[in-house]
């Protein structure tokens, strides 16, 4: 895919880490061919971490992160190394780079540790070989200058090789359709839609539905029942802000699912978020449930996830709750306050960042669904929207 056609959150995240001063960001321009980062003589110069979507030969769309050394000082220190750490959770290849001069420091061994622990393939990056005379055999290590270029080829052609390695080919609907089959997509346009554009989960599933040769049909809410009086679909995907309107309308013995279950399928886990779905009707007087939205759209008065799911929740539960919300890049680390979570659908972060997050809360013990499955679970159709998808 082009520049222009794939989002981030579908692009591969390489992150660039290690202490100050070893020349990450002279590395990141080096590797880029591009002054994306700042460099300066002067240790902290990257204080927060800067990301750029481009194209990196020969691997393809990615999001190239530069962050702040993680042998920072002072509060103020800390403060940037907590923001280099939550880059973690969104890495697919991460590049430790270190100095030749003076080879791997105590804070550089901790971050392979982390690597390892959250399986990300790393690679070590010797900055500065212009000024060493050692060499090395190990494949995950490398000789690098930013300043002369020697290496940078061959770190490109390793971060591929990873890259290939660990890709694996992944559908939102599209292997559960046949050439020839008639979807229709059930679209609301109200308040909520951006003006102009449908929203991506909706784009991506048109996409895949014409990549397999299959017919899309799309309508709004109150125009489905017209039309399954003409036409019987081998499927329909709705808003799942519609499940309560059209769940009558669609004959059982049509499949039935939703943009937001289909992504819960793409970048989660099924049967975990099934599980926390469940959990709602566990909830009680005082229960504290936590509603992130991972995209940084503009909260409306009547906004899904402030407005409308507090309400659904209270009328389905019938108790008093309590609830938290998160938006864009933040999600707790300490989630033992809750006792449920209800995550958007996650287009716009990445399935790495996606799945980190459910990690986090299944170590806490913390169960976590999605939107969409939440509402089908309120009104009665989850195992019927889940059908489609076992």
């Amino acid at each position: 895919m082009s520049l222009n056609t794939t989002t981030s959150s579908e692009r591969l995240h390489i992150a660039f880490f290690g202490c100050r001063n070893v020349g990450k960001s002279s590395l990141v321009n080096a590797v880029t061919n591009q002054e994306l980062s700042v460099v300066s003589d002067v240790k902290g110069t990257t204080t927060d971490p800067v990301k750029k979507a481009m194209e990196l030969l020969p691997i393809g769309p990615v999001v190239i992160i530069d962050t702040a050394g993680l042998d920072d000082e002072g509060e103020l220190g800390n403060l940037r190394i907590e923001k280099t750490l939550q880059v973690l959770d969104k890495t697919d290849i991460a590049i430790l780079v270190a100095d030749s001069t003076t080879g791997l420091q105590e804070k550089d061994n901790e971050l392979v540790e982390m690597f390892v622990q959250k399986k990300i393939p790393y690679i070590i990056a010797y900055n500065k070989c212009d000024l060493a005379l050692s060499s090395t055999r190990d494949e995950k290590v490398l000789k690098v200058s930013a300043k002369t270029g020697e290496g940078i080829g061959s770190l490109k052609e390793l971060i591929g090789k990873i890259a290939r390695e660990n890709q694996t080919e992944k559908f939102i609907i599209k292997d559960k359709l046949q050439s020839g089959d008639v979807v229709i997509l059930v679209i609301p346009i109200d308040e909520s839609a951006p003006k102009g554009r449908i929203i991506l989960p909706q784009q991506n599933v048109l996409r895949e539905i014409l990549d397999t040769h299959a017919t899309a049909l799309c309508c709004q809410p109150n125009e489905l029942g017209q039309i399954l009086q003409k036409i019987t679909p081998n499927l329909v995907i709705t808003d799942s802000q519609a499940f309560s309107e059209i769940k009558s309308i669609v004959p059982q013995e049509i499949p039935l699912t939703s943009f937001s279950i289909l992504m819960a399928r793409y970048k989660g886990k099924l049967d975990e978020l099934i599980f926390g779905a469940k959990k709602i009707s566990e909830l009680k007087d005082g229960s504290k449930v936590l509603i992130s939205e991972a995209c940084t759209h503009h909260r409306q008065c009547n906004d899904i996830g402030t407005v409308k799911f507090p309400k659904w929740l209270k009328d389905y539960t019938g108790k008093n709750l309590e609830f938290e919300f998160t938006q864009g890049g933040e999600f707790p680390q300490d989630l033992s306050r809750f006792d449920l979570i209800i995550h958007c659908g996650g287009c716009m972060i990445n399935e790495t960042e996606m799945q980190s997050r459910m990690k986090k809360a299944k170590e806490q013990n913390i169960p976590m669904v999605n939107y969409g499955m939440a509402i089908a679970y309120m009104n009665g159709i989850l195992d019927r929207t889940m059908e489609l998808l076992k």
